[in-house]
């Protein structure tokens, strides 16, 4: 196994702890000395068997016990190299670099935070839970999604020019082909089924308000420019059933979890911002 190509497997599984979702979690050198022998020394310091194994298991992907004697010579190698590697940087000052310091706290953070919410959230949520949160979801769904066409062009003057046109007995699709700005225009404007939280709020409310078959008779402004849309049909909404959404519906009770833990954790400590709003320029004159 090349040098080069072992130690950047070793920085792929160093990112990689941070997902790791089992109990084994990496020991100070110091603690890992107390447990157990270590499995080697760098100027005296030892590396505990702990983290070697911690750190083989998520490089191989596989048991310690699993590999052959040259893998695991070789991962030790690698985990030795980063010691020299860390101990020089160290030594050199880059543990306070400006870019290097704060990447290391916010590991630090991170890890913690992971091993802080695994614990919090302990068992599975349970099937009342999901049911609870499946309910929720039917209720919060809109009742029908839509199918439109629209056009989008730059200004507010053209668009009006084109609902003119349409209005006299141009098609709708055809000028949506020649004129529209949007990806849609190979289609004939024709958006395909969405329901309206997939839209900008002035895109859904214009759609929400038409009637089959009906387009908008001024220009609705977006981010995206000026559109003319046309409602072509509405249908009833079907909500995927609840064995569908288990595995979906579990994250959702587990995020909802997590956040509600970390707002209560907020109660119980004073928190003083003190970083200063961004202030604006003052106009050139």
């Amino acid at each position: 196994m090349k040098h080069h190509i072992a130690l950047c497997a070793l920085f792929i599984g160093a990112i990689a702890l941070t997902a790791c979702g089992k109990k084994d979690g990496a020991a100070t050198a110091a603690d890992g000395a107390a447990a157990s022998p270590p499995v080697a020394t760098v100027d005296g310091k030892p590396i505990s068997r702990e983290l070697y194994d911690f750190y083989a298991k998520n490089v191989a992907r596989k048991p310690v016990a699993e590999l052959t004697p040259e893998q695991r010579d070789q991962i030790l190698d690698d985990l030795v190299r980063l010691y020299i590697v860390a101990d020089t940087a160290v030594k050199e000052g880059l543990d306070k670099d400006k870019d290097v310091a704060p990447a290391i706290e916010l590991t630090r953070l991170n890890l913690l935070t992971q091993a802080a919410v695994k614990k919090q959230l302990g068992t599975p949520p349970t099937e009342q839970e999901m049911r609870a949160e499946y309910e929720t979801y039917v209720a919060e769904q809109p009742k029908f999604e839509y199918r439109a066409r629209h056009i989008l062009v730059a200004t507010e003057p053209f668009a009006q020019t084109l609902i003119d046109k349409i209005n006299k007995g141009a098609s709708f699709a055809d000028i949506a082909r020649k004129e529209s700005m949007d990806g849609s225009k190979t289609e004939g404007g024709d958006l395909g089924w969405f329901t309206p939280a997939r839209m900008v709020t002035p895109f859904a409310n214009a759609v929400t308000g038409l009637e089959k078959g009906q387009m908008t008779q001024k220009p609705v402004q977006t981010q995206f420019g000026w559109h003319i849309i046309k409602l072509e049909d509405t249908r009833d909404l079907q909500v995927p059933d609840y064995d569908q959404m288990k595995g979906e519906l579990e994250k959702l009770v587990q995020q909802k979890k997590v956040q509600a833990y970390l707002e209560e954790l907020k109660k119980t400590h004073k928190i003083e911002k003190t970083l200063e709003p961004k202030v604006a320029e003052a106009p050139k004159s």
